[in-house]
């Protein structure tokens, strides 16, 4: 399929398209983006450093591949801190906000109580991100800039997967800090280096988790399952078995690929690379196999 006139630019988004799709398969890279709005880091009480720590810096990269391999690609240019696409689009904490709230807030989550709604409160660091409160009218903004048109391109780029095969997989690509597992200190017992999340078992056939997690396994890699991440809004929202709809977050140890205090990718970033273009390819083909549907049988 040619997507060149289905799926138009935003400045918001990067989307990489295949010249002809033949795996299906669809990449997204929420908290990738860097671009950082001027007047959001003149609201800011932490400096940009302190900002970039909740990037998911350089995932776009790491599956980069994925476009060449005739899979779609989708990255967001605007960073975690300003929206994170990640989450509902009012899940959101009222006592950030000055003026009339554009509705009723869905604040009784945990990431909320966190720091961490659609607009986050708090830094990786735990420091508040605002100098003081924030106006009102910034929610629908920010949603029209910047959320809306990531799930719109989203979905587009899911229901033309499958339009096209009868079935689509997700996968939505994140990293994770060294010091949720145990790296940064060197304790190889504690390490964890890809946390494979689909919701407990609710967002993807357990065919395509298994494929995902023998791949890493049999290259020495470390994998959990949902712990501590089992995916947030986009596994939960995208993973629909049942419909044919499937979605698996990723996550992968920062350690792997980057110096994360100097956020600096390292020379072994380009091994990371190439496992992830391995991982998309075998899981493509794994795809085509076990979620796609079959003709009956001739009786």
């Amino acid at each position: 399929m040619d997507f060149s006139s289905a799926t138009p630019d935003h400045e918001a988004l990067d989307c990489r398209l295949p010249a002809r799709q033949t795996m299906p398969v669809v990449v997204a890279s929420p908290h990738s983006g860097s671009t950082y709005p001027a007047e959001f880091l003149a609201q800011a009480a932490v400096s940009l450093a302190a900002l970039r720590r909740a990037e998911d810096a350089f995932v776009d990269e790491l599956f980069s591949a994925a476009p060449s391999l005739g899979m779609p690609l989708l990255a967001a240019r605007f960073p975690r801190s300003y929206v994170d696409a990640n989450r509902e689009p009012y899940e959101l904490d009222p006592a950030m906000f000055e003026g009339p709230l554009p509705r009723p807030l869905n604040h009784r989550t945990t990431r909320v109580a966190a720091g961490l709604g659609m607009i986050p409160r708090l830094a990786a660091s735990g420091e508040a991100i605002y100098r003081g409160r924030v106006p009102a009218e910034t929610i629908e903004r920010r949603l029209e800039a910047c959320w809306r048109p990531y799930h719109t391109s989203l979905s587009t780029l899911v229901e033309q997967t499958y339009s096209l095969f009868g079935g689509a997989l997700l996968i939505d690509a994140h990293s994770m800090p060294s010091s949720v597992s145990g790296m940064a200190s060197r304790e190889r017992e504690a390490r964890i280096d890809i946390v494979l999340g689909d919701n407990h078992g609710e967002a993807c056939a357990p065919e395509l988790v298994d494929c995902a997690q023998e791949w890493f396994t049999a290259r020495g890699l470390i994998v959990l399952r949902n712990h501590p991440y089992a995916g947030g809004f986009t596994t939960q929202r995208y993973g629909r078995p049942q419909l044919g709809r499937h979605a698996l977050q990723i996550e992968i140890n920062r350690a792997l690929y980057m110096d994360e205090g100097r956020h600096e990718r390292l020379a072994v970033a380009g091994v990371v690379e190439r496992l992830m273009a391995g991982l998309l390819e075998e899981i493509g083909g794994r795809a085509l196999e076990t979620i796609l549907p079959r003709p009956l049988a001739a009786e």
